[in-house]
């Protein structure tokens, strides 16, 4: 089965604005490269290179070729030249405001028996043994303080 064509036919506004992040040179690499593939595969360029050949010539595959025309295509120059922002972080966070709040509140409150004063690790293993999470690390507790304390109006 025949891959399906995507026609790219750059605007003279597009085709300024993908030569002018080529010729600046501040924009990442990526979308450089990008910018360069989508101005050679420009349907109204003469003289018209095969995907093949262009592939060659940015050192990329003829499917990177093929996906950047489809991006275009389907969704535009800012989609087929820009990174895709993600929408959730890799993993939720461990610590909410909540968890947050009973730390501060935690370390507020008198140290127990035998100890002058609350220490980060004493703070870790209260919190855990408390069970308003299922562990933390001492750095995760000291910059939960640090920040409280950064915010906080002296």
């Amino acid at each position: 089965m025949p891959k399906k064509m995507y026609k790219v036919e750059l605007t003279e506004i597009e085709r300024e604005a993908l030569r002018k992040v080529v010729s600046t040179g501040k924009a990442r690499a990526k979308e450089i490269r990008r910018s360069n593939i989508l101005l050679s595969t420009d349907d109204k360029r003469v003289p018209k290179l095969p995907i093949r050949e262009i592939a060659e010539i940015y050192n990329v595959s003829t499917t990177t070729v093929n996906d950047i025309r489809r991006k275009y295509a389907e969704e535009g120059l800012e989609a087929a030249v820009k990174r895709k922002k993600r929408e959730t972080p890799p993993t939720e966070a461990k610590i909410t405001g909540e968890v947050e709040a009973k730390i501060i509140a935690l370390s507020c409150t008198t140290p127990p028996k035998g100890y002058s004063r609350w220490t980060i690790r004493l703070l870790a293993s209260k919190v855990v043994e408390l069970g308003y999470i299922d562990s933390i690390g001492r750095t995760s507790v000291n910059e939960v303080l640090k920040k409280r304390v950064a915010a906080s109006p002296q």
